[in-house]
């Protein structure tokens, strides 16, 4: 047995829609929150490791600039003592700002903000400068003992010799300044590049999710249109609209909505012809009741006195165009008794009475009741039938009344020496060897039933001949629905209809093929 393929529900497909809008307004905002997460790092990282080493080495280098200054000075200062004690103390302090210049380097410039090796370098080049500058103690000495001899030459020379040294170093702070700034630098251009790009992609993911929105809410709309379709036809249908529409061709509920409501207006269509049937034969029934109180007795009446008439005319020998006259009279008294019966059985429809029967019995028992008839008028018969058919539940008298009914309009549509036909076949069914409806035929060769009139020559009152009631065929039809089966008029090659009756065959009664 073939899977039946999974429904796709309109709030399955709506849900679906709205975690696509979600899952792109999530990228955006998930891309947000990592750009402002890398841009609060960035500024962190530059207020926090940058800043307080950059400021560590700015004021050892202004320390370093003061204690140049003194040192150019110190032979030509009025109180060499106080610029002495000075030197002193700068040169005391200057170990500690070199270390606190370490120490920065250290906290600040440690993982990832460490891939150009800057925190090596300034740890070198401090420690390679306070290592410098520690090693020309004798030199300062030399000088405060020259400035206290007075020997101003001596301490000239060891000055020069000081302040190419001290300068030196300040050239040292001055490069490792510039070697933290253009870190820091790089740093602050390479988050501003980040910060572009992150706008950017917040731009294009924004536009995205507009894109992915606009294109959910189109595939909504689309979703629901058939809804709206199933609206209009609902408005159509409460007007009294009742054709026959297209069902809407969805595989989910409002597929099934449509097709549960076509199958509703089909019910209602049905069941109006059917009030519509019933009304018309209510009032075949009080013109039969009529008919059969005002002009039935009046008939028989005519009709034994017409065969009283028509004795006495025979015994006096009267002239033969009296009798034919009397005979004409009575055959026009015959056919208005045919019309009223015909009204009766329209009226009455009683409800069969099913045995189970064979088609074929049932068949060769009308044919050779009509053939008589039919070769009187001029038409040649034939009967064809399939052996071991299938028994059916009949109403015996029933169904010879509709079949009674549709050879004889194949006799007046058939010209003289034209073929009637009687046929019985099985018909197949998805089940291998079995037979679910037998079908009887009445063929003949007459001009044929035009298309548009097929689906009208059932209806009560409804003839094409000039002087039919019109209630044969709707007869006929009400017998085979009472029975459970259908009759259809079909066309014939190259001339002709075939009156074709379907019914069904019992569960019971399935021969094997």
């Amino acid at each position: 047995m073939t899977a039946r393929p999974a429904r796709k529900t309109v709030s399955g497909r709506l849900g679906a829609s709205y975690l696509v809008v979600l899952g792109a307004f999530a990228l955006t905002a998930g891309w947000s929150l990592v750009a402002l997460r890398a841009a609060a790092r960035d500024a962190t990282t530059l207020r926090s490791a940058f800043v307080p080493l950059l400021t560590s080495i700015g004021e050892a280098l202004s320390a370093q600039n003061v204690l140049n200054a003194q040192l150019n000075h110190i032979t030509s200062a009025k109180n060499p003592a106080d610029a002495r004690q000075w030197i002193e103390t700068a040169r005391r302090l200057r170990p500690l700002t070199l270390q606190r210049i370490r120490t920065e380097a250290a906290l600040g410039l440690a993982g990832d903000l460490d891939r150009s090796g800057l925190r090596q370098h300034v740890e070198r080049e401090s420690a390679g400068i306070e290592q410098a500058l520690g090693d020309h103690a004798a030199t300062f000495e030399q000088l405060y003992q020259a400035l206290s001899r007075g020997d101003e030459a001596a301490a000239e020379r060891a000055r020069d010799q000081l302040v190419a040294r001290e300068t030196a170093a300040a050239g040292r702070l001055r490069g490792l300044r510039q070697r933290v700034d253009a870190e820091m630098s790089a740093l602050t251009l390479a988050a501003q590049q980040r910060e572009r790009r992150s706008i950017q992609l917040l731009v294009a993911l924004s536009l995205i999710t507009l894109a992915v929105g606009l294109v959910t809410s189109v595939y909504a709309r689309r979703v629901l249109r058939p809804l709206s379709v199933v609206t209009q036809r609902a408005r159509a249908v409460a007007r009294g609209e009742l054709t026959p529409q297209p069902v809407v061709a969805t595989e989910d509920e409002i597929g099934e909505l449509a097709h549960a409501f076509e199958s509703m207006v089909a019910a209602i269509r049905q069941a109006r012809a059917e009030l519509v049937q019933a009304e018309r034969l209510a009032t075949i029934g009080k013109m039969a009741a009529h008919i059969t109180h005002e002009v039935r007795n009046p008939l028989s009446s005519i009709g034994l006195n017409l065969e009283l008439l028509e004795e006495e005319l025979a015994l006096s020998g009267t002239v033969p165009e009296a009798a034919g006259l009397v005979g004409a009279i009575k055959l026009e008294v015959e056919r208005l008794s045919q019309i009223a019966e015909q009204y009766l059985a329209a009226a009455r429809r009683p409800q069969p009475q099913l045995a189970r029967e064979s088609v074929e019995d049932l068949l060769r028992e009308c044919h050779a009741f009509l053939r008589p008839e039919l070769e009187r008028a001029g038409r040649r018969s034939e009967i064809r039938s399939e052996p071991d058919l299938p028994r059916l539940d009949l109403d015996e008298a029933q169904m010879r009344q509709a079949l009674l009914n549709l050879v004889r309009n194949a006799r007046e549509a058939s010209p003289k020496g034209g073929t009637i036909g009687l046929l019985a076949f099985a018909l197949g069914s998805a089940e291998p060897g079995r037979v679910r409806r037998v079908a009887v035929c009445v063929d003949d060769e007459g001009p044929g039933v035009p298309e548009e009139l097929r689906a009208s020559i059932f209806d009560p009152f409804f003839t094409t001949k000039q002087r039919g009631t019109g209630l044969g065929l709707a007869v006929t039809r009400a017998i085979v629905e009472s029975h459970g089966g259908s009759v259809r008029c079909e066309g014939r090659e190259p001339a002709g209809s075939r009156f074709r009756i379907e019914l069904p065959v019992p569960a019971v009664d399935q021969p094997k093929k």
